[in-house]
């Protein structure tokens, strides 16, 4: 019998990257006869790829280099797909020793963009070029969008929540990398009075005190918060029941769009140009256009770099979120 072709992918970057990779996953599954995928990524991002179906192994990085290396080399891969790109993934790749192949990263068009204000980037999505990365393979895009599998266990009960929040309400994600891919608190509380309607609001136990804040000024009967209270699967099971979800530039956005969620995300110091808006899901786009000095950054930054954020202190919240037909009044 012949053995199945055995392949690891690479992503260690970040929540939403590994949701992104979703696609390379089941369409390497689905179009390869005889093929054994593994999964590599961080402890901390476990949660992600512990329940999906079709993988076979994983395998978490935390922080020692050479004992992940060695337990890789002992799986005998035929192929890597490295969907990050870094040094860090180029001395695993090295280590490994086995035909590999990378995502490719526009790294000088990205400077373009965020130094000189050169758009140079190309009309495409971050997915899209993960599955470039396996075209050689002979797999291609199904068009099918992201994937995101909850366990039982982590699906959270109506019940668990207000009685205000029990028949329906909107998710919004109010984490972020650093402070200038998140609205000011006073523009959160802002946003949350513009959709009047009961909200959730979704972050770790970082996000906990600005939550509370939000609560303070608008009230329990419209404001739950739920930052730190809930895992990621559980975040993700919230995000799966609401009516539209409202995110910064953040994993759960992501999370969203897996479930075909209806997205209103919100840009601050990046811009959707990098290919990381929300993918095969309906979505509005707020963002402060016109800025000479935005992107500032590929990713997130501390503070902004001209002292006055006005890619989200002047964000227009002109829109109507027309989901939400029947206003309630609080």
């Amino acid at each position: 019998m012949t053995r199945p072709v055995k392949l690891l992918i690479l992503q260690l970057s970040s929540i939403g990257d590994v949701v992104l990779t979703s696609p390379v996953v089941r369409c390497l599954k689905r179009q390869l006869s005889q093929v054994e995928l593994h999964f590599c990524t961080r402890q901390s991002y476990q949660a992600i790829i512990d329940y999906n179906p079709y993988l076979t192994g994983h395998h978490y990085y935390d922080g020692n280099l050479y004992a992940l290396i060695q337990e890789l080399r002992a799986e005998q891969f035929d192929y890597i797909i490295d969907l990050q790109n870094t040094f860090l993934t180029s001395l695993i790749k090295v280590a490994v020793g086995c035909r590999s192949f990378s995502v490719e990263k526009q790294t000088f068009r990205q400077w373009l963009y965020v130094r000189w204000k050169i758009n140079a980037m190309t009309e495409q999505h971050i997915v899209d070029r993960y599955m470039a990365t396996v075209l050689p393979l002979g797999v291609e895009n199904d068009g099918r969008g992201l994937n995101y599998f909850i366990p039982y266990k982590d699906e959270v009960e109506i019940d668990w929540l207000p009685e205000t929040h029990q028949h329906d309400f909107v998710a919004y994600a109010i984490g972020g990398q650093s402070p200038t891919c998140r609205l000011p608190v006073l523009r959160m509380i802002e946003l949350c009075l513009k959709i009047n309607y009961p909200i959730v609001l979704l972050g770790d136990k970082n996000d906990r005190k600005i939550g509370d804040q939000i609560v303070k000024a608008i009230g329990e009967r419209q404001i739950y918060n739920a930052c730190g209270h809930y895992n990621l699967n559980q975040s993700a099971s919230l995000i799966q029941r609401a009516r539209v979800v409202f995110s910064h530039d953040t994993g759960l956005m992501h999370i969203a769009a897996a479930f075909r969620k209806k997205v209103y995300s919100i840009w601050g110091s990046t811009t959707p140009q990098f290919g990381y808006y929300p993918y095969k899901t309906p979505h509005v786009r707020l963002e402060t256009l016109g800025l000479p000095c935005r992107p500032c950054t590929t990713a997130s930054s501390g503070t902004c770099p001209m002292k006055h954020f006005k890619c989200m202190n002047n964000l227009s919240f002109d829109f109507e979120v027309k989901e939400l037909r029947i206003k309630k009044n609080f």
